[in-house]
């Protein structure tokens, strides 16, 4: 992870299972998230709770805020269902998923994809009906006190709340781009790469020193070539931050 830079995170349940079983369970754990963001450094911008994963969009504030706000809600919320629901062992499936995402054109596609996952899993016919997710926050405007806070993206959508709200309802189009987006989106998060243009995943692979994008294993970095851009995208340097 980097500073400043955004997440899409993804936390399974172990073998699929489910990790609320109901409103209690997911009040619990949007409770606790809203407490654990400012601890450990996390802005959060969208989420969903399924019923066996959770969708989250944030920015850390540190290179580990997110890592360690999600061992933190990890811990709270397994000791919290195995103690309710008498079961020991693992509740989630290992370390979460997570990408990092381009600003540009990606972030709200980021936001489209993670609250449009009740209509994927026909729950609910539309996003507004599904009480688990920003979705109500985001494009209705209803509360969400300490829990989710807007993107520079999403406040460029308009100069009022009122205007923002209508542009970021007329996102939720279908339309074949988004899709193809969601599937980037997919395999970024379940590969660990990064979202983005080509720019966006060198500059992230040379701030990590790993590759960031699917490719050939053991394939070094290329050297820009002449006429390349050199300019990186810049970077808030990144602090630890512990979570008690």
């Amino acid at each position: 992870m980097l500073a400043g830079v955004p997440v899409h995170v993804i936390q399974r349940g172990n073998n699929r299972g489910a990790c609320f079983v109901n409103d209690e369970d997911r009040n619990f754990y949007l409770f606790h998230l809203a407490r654990g963001l400012g601890r450990c450094g996390c802005r959060l911008h969208a989420y969903c709770l399924m019923t066996n994963h959770v969708h989250l969009l944030l920015t850390p504030e540190g290179a580990e805020s997110c890592a360690v706000l999600m061992k933190h809600m990890g811990q709270l919320h397994s000791q919290y269902f195995n103690k309710r629901y008498g079961r020991t062992g693992s509740l989630w499936e290992g370390r979460f998923r997570s990408c990092l995402v381009q600003s540009e054109g990606y972030v709200l596609a980021c936001y489209r994809y993670i609250e449009l996952n009740p209509v994927r899993a026909s729950l609910v016919i539309h996003p507004g009906d599904y009480p688990w997710s920003s979705h109500r926050n985001n494009a209705l405007g209803e509360a969400a006190a300490r829990l989710v806070m807007p993107h520079s993206e999403y406040l460029r959508l308009g100069e009022s709340t009122q205007e923002r709200q209508k542009v970021y309802t007329g996102l939720f189009g279908s339309t074949a781009a988004n899709e193809r987006l969601e599937e980037e989106i997919r395999a970024a998060t379940n590969g660990g790469y990064a979202l983005g243009d080509e720019f966006f995943r060198r500059t992230m692979a040379r701030a990590l020193g790993r590759r960031v994008d699917k490719g050939k294993p053991g394939r070094p970095l290329r050297d820009a070539a002449p006429g390349d851009s050199q300019e990186e995208l810049p970077l808030p340097p990144a602090e630890n931050v512990v979570c008690p």
